[in-house]
């Protein structure tokens, strides 16, 4: 109905209030919730995955950061390539947002910015995101409403711990502030995620599959989770495999400008005594405290509940 299209048109880019959002109500038999609630394990094993672990500290090698964003460039190509292909069939149509939400662009950008030019011709699929891609096509071409599991779960993470990520991203690799390296969790034509993300939820709601679909969606996304749960594993390999760089993203150490004696913590080394005054210190020791060490480690686990794939 035309009032219909044009609230959805609406809160496709967050514009929709409080109140009009107010109707988009689940309940417990709606696909979005069964996924929520399907997909709990999976998304808590996803959380406690080495590779995310180490990537919400800020221990992320570049080659490695770069060798994720090639993985999630063979992934989005295939899923992006398989819902055009289904724009017009009515069991994806309603969450077909080209313009809100691929994610191809973006990252061929971002490979353009780690490669140079000529990145084509330095990037390969692995093995582990082949079986990821090879799944999505079986999916779009034999079983199309299964691809709303890959959809769901791989823009709604976008949306969500995506962000986390970002930001972690960008500090410890010390990316530019223009936002090079990182266009692909950039989604400019969407001003508000959490409408956004309702209005998604409310489309894959209205969808008519019966019982057995719907169940068929969830293992399908249980899948989902496993696959990038095998990319992980396979960057997180290939991480232990290369050389240690120098990380970007830790407390900087006393720039050694003044007399160094003054600096507590080199002041210990020298076997001097400690003064006041280093930041760098001050910070160690701070960090000592049993307290502050639970305070970090509640914030470490919180934010990686929030960055392993969705938050619902």
């Amino acid at each position: 109905e035309p009032s219909k299209l044009n609230r959805d048109n609406c809160a496709a880019r967050g514009s929709l209030s409080s109140a009009e959002l107010s109707c988009f109500t689940c309940s417990p038999t709606d696909l979005s919730e069964l996924l929520k609630k399907g997909t709990k394990e999976s998304h808590d094993r996803a959380t406690n995955t080495q590779f995310v672990k180490d990537f919400l500290k800020g221990r992320i090698k570049k080659e490695v950061f770069k060798l994720a964003t090639v993985a999630l460039y063979f992934t989005y190509s295939a899923l992006e390539e398989e819902m055009d292909r289904n724009k017009d069939n009515p069991v994806f149509a309603p969450l077909y947002f080209p313009l809100e939400l691929h994610r191809r662009e973006a990252l061929v950008k971002d490979i353009e910015y780690f490669y140079g030019e000529d990145w084509k011709e330095k990037i390969q699929c692995s093995e582990a995101t082949q079986q990821y891609v090879d799944r999505i096509r079986h999916v779009g071409q034999h079983e199309p409403e299964l691809l709303v599991a890959h959809a769901y779960t791989r823009y709604m993470g976008d949306l969500s711990g995506g962000q986390v990520l970002k930001k972690v991203a960008q500090r410890a690799l010390k990316l530019p502030t223009t936002e090079e390296g990182i266009q692909f969790y950039m989604f400019e034509n969407i001003s508000n995620a959490q409408q956004f993300k309702q209005l998604y939820r409310a489309r894959m709601n209205a969808l008519d599959l019966d019982k057995n679909t719907k169940e068929r969606i969830v293992e399908e996304a249980n899948r989902a989770f496993k696959l990038n749960m095998q990319v992980f594993d396979e960057l997180e390999k290939t991480g232990l495999s290369l050389t240690d760089e120098a990380q970007d993203g830790g407390v900087p150490v006393h720039d050694g400008k003044g007399d160094i004696r003054k600096c507590p913590f080199y002041a210990d080394k020298l076997g001097g005594t400690a003064g006041a005054g280093c930041p760098y210190h001050a910070a160690v020791s701070l960090a000592k405290q049993p307290l502050v060490q639970l305070i970090l480690a509640a914030w470490v686990a919180l934010a990686a509940g929030a960055a392993a794939w969705y938050v619902m």
